[in-house]
């Protein structure tokens, strides 16, 4: 009887230097993220020292006097300190609440056009004002909702008197929130589209053979393979709960708004720079970025429990 030969395939082992040059341009194109992490997000990290110290600009970080937690201290007892996070927590829920699922549901819509043409268009121009900056974003409000503005017009058609809803407490938050669906949730929904465009098209496909109506394809197969990429994104966006952005809210808010706009960011705006209180300002956004990685960790073991690709770990 003949023998027969067996061919043993042995996976050869690759140098590091090996490595380097058959993959060295995806190297190249991670480099400058790489560079941007580390000047931008790394390095000021050892800033954070000052909220520990009582900083003199003269002195520099280094040569400044400790003060231990005194500015963490002052921070707790600080006589607005309450309604400063009041305020911010109430925004951030809202963001999160009323904001955040409107991205998920146009994609979802935007996912059922059948023509080609409108789809893009329709997410053209609901991503345009992403890149509009909220300065831009600012001075528009303030015109419509202006005296002369088209909601008092509106409002004068249907025979009510002019409202400054812009210096009321009460139109501050439906404003801040509008504002942001308007810019924002078009880039949202451009991710989740990119998410669905990956989905395998034979779920469908086999959906459609046992009689699946479009809703129930949405409802039992896209929605539930768009879960994993909502909890990330999700978790990402509670990561910053206290940390709500500064433009928005500065370029929203009057003096007889504060008492309901005024959240950390605009605080350590006014503290920091303003009355040059660098050590307290450090304090503040030290308290943000704890209580913002506590919130991470905590949502990431739930959204584990909820989905096993949910968790950013």
């Amino acid at each position: 009887m003949g023998k027969t030969k067996v061919k043993s395939t042995v996976t050869r082992s690759v140098s590091p230097k090996e490595h380097l040059k058959r993959y060295w341009p995806y190297y190249v194109m991670l480099l400058p993220g790489i560079i941007y992490l580390i000047m931008f997000k790394y390095i000021p990290m050892l800033g954070s020292v000052i909220a520990f110290k009582d900083y003199s600009a003269y002195k520099g970080i280094w040569a400044s006097d400790w003060c231990g937690l005194d500015n963490f201290k002052k921070l707790f007892t600080y006589s607005d300190f309450y309604k400063i996070l009041r305020n911010t927590v109430i925004l951030g829920l809202l963001k999160t609440v009323l904001t955040f699922p409107v991205p998920v549901i146009l994609a979802l819509m935007l996912n059922e056009l059948r023509n080609a043409k409108v789809k893009k268009g329709i997410q053209t121009i609901i991503c345009i004002p992403y890149f509009v900056s909220w300065v831009v974003v600012g001075g528009l409000v303030f015109d419509i909702f202006g005296i002369g503005g088209l909601f008092n017009n509106a409002r004068e058609f249907l025979g009510m008197s002019p409202l400054l809803a812009m210096q009321k407490e009460s139109w501050f938050r439906p404003i801040y929130v509008l504002s942001t669906i308007w810019k924002e949730s078009g880039w949202g929904t451009v991710v989740y589209l990119a998410a669905i465009s990956g989905m395998d098209p034979s779920l469908y496909e086999s959906a459609s053979i046992d009689g699946a109506s479009r809703f129930q394809k949405m409802r039992y197969i896209t929605f539930p393979l768009l879960v994993p990429t909502v909890l990330t994104l999700l978790l990402l966006n509670i990561g910053s709960f206290l940390t709500l952005g500064f433009d928005q809210v500065y370029n929203l808010y009057t003096p007889m708004t504060y008492s309901v706009a005024d959240i950390f960011d605009t605080y350590v705006f006014r503290v920091g720079i303003q009355q040059a209180q660098y050590s307290f300002a450090t304090a503040v956004g030290l308290f943000q970025s704890v209580v913002g990685l506590f919130m991470v960790v905590t949502f990431n073991k739930i959204a584990n429990k909820v989905s096993e690709d949910g968790g950013l770990w």
